[in-house]
């Protein structure tokens, strides 16, 4: 009996250790959330990232607003009609997060969670170009009608959430940030009677994946619109320039030819006197 009882010790031992390493990893792999909005001087932007072992992982950088719809009851007491919350994302909010190596996320949460704001990223390979991206894969939003700051009268208050479905937003090249002036608008469906909530982020930088330096960006991926708006605003000038030089250029070879004809020999206009002769 005592020797059975050695063997089933000795045959627990690799569950044991195996349970102990498990435990180590989730201890070593200590992820926490940092609000990081002091160091901007826009007071519409935070930034916030998420740390993995005292290591950067995910950062985000932009100013976030929402347009939120909810139900207000009517003066005649039966009907419903629908009013619009709007409001930004608050610099003071809390954040928690999730580090992988191809799948990301990050929690915003404000007004003692109320309100919170998740997006999601993933990384993946695109076969027929053969590199790496990552995007934002869903972007859902918890928020709490009973919030009278911002949802004044509403009709039944409580907590409801809105997501997207099939997102694919922000594709940008593995290794480096997406970095996007221009306003990016995304559209959630929320468990309130499928209304549409309307998320708006600008002035956005955000990198998920591969951060090579604590709480710094690595090389910026700039968005299509903003290189759209830099072509517009630049065209004019180049097109400018080159009007000029094709002026300048007229007037130069203008001005030789009439150096040349004015050294060539004149001849008289009244030739008669070359008859007389």
């Amino acid at each position: 009996m005592g020797g059975l009882g050695f063997r089933t010790t000795e045959s627990a031992r690799p569950l044991l250790l195996s349970l102990f390493g498990v435990l180590a990893l989730s201890v070593s792999a200590e992820q926490e959330g940092e609000n990081l909005s002091g160091l901007s001087n826009n007071p519409d932007k935070a930034i916030f990232a998420v740390r993995e072992n005292g290591t950067t992982c995910l950062m985000v950088e932009f100013a976030v607003k929402f347009l939120v719809p909810y139900d207000v009851l009517a003066l005649n007491g039966i009907d419903l009609i629908t009013e619009q919350a709007s409001f930004t994302l608050p610099r003071s909010a809390e954040i928690d997060g999730k580090c992988g190596s191809t799948e990301s996320e990050i929690h915003i949460t404000w007004k003692n969670n109320a309100h919170t704001l998740g997006i999601y990223f993933s990384k993946q390979e695109v076969r027929d170009k053969g590199i790496e991206v990552w995007k934002i894969s869903k972007v859902q939003f918890v928020y709490d009608t009973s919030d009278t700051s911002h949802f004044i009268n509403s009709y039944n208050p409580g907590k409801h959430t809105a997501s997207t479905h099939r997102l694919s937003a922000l594709v940008t090249p593995a290794g480096r940030s997406y970095v996007c002036t221009a306003q990016q608008t995304l559209t959630l469906i929320s468990s309130d009677h499928q209304k549409g909530i309307t998320v708006s982020m600008y002035d956005v930088q955000i990198q998920p994946f591969d951060i090579a330096s604590d709480f710094m960006f690595s090389e910026p991926y700039q968005c299509i619109t903003d290189q759209r708006e830099r072509l517009e605003e630049t065209l004019p000038l180049i097109l400018g320039l080159i009007l000029g030089l094709i002026i300048i250029t007229i007037l130069t070879i203008y001005h030789f030819h009439l150096k040349l004809t004015a050294n060539q020999p004149q001849l008289p206009r009244d030739r008669s006197m070359y008859k007389n002769m």
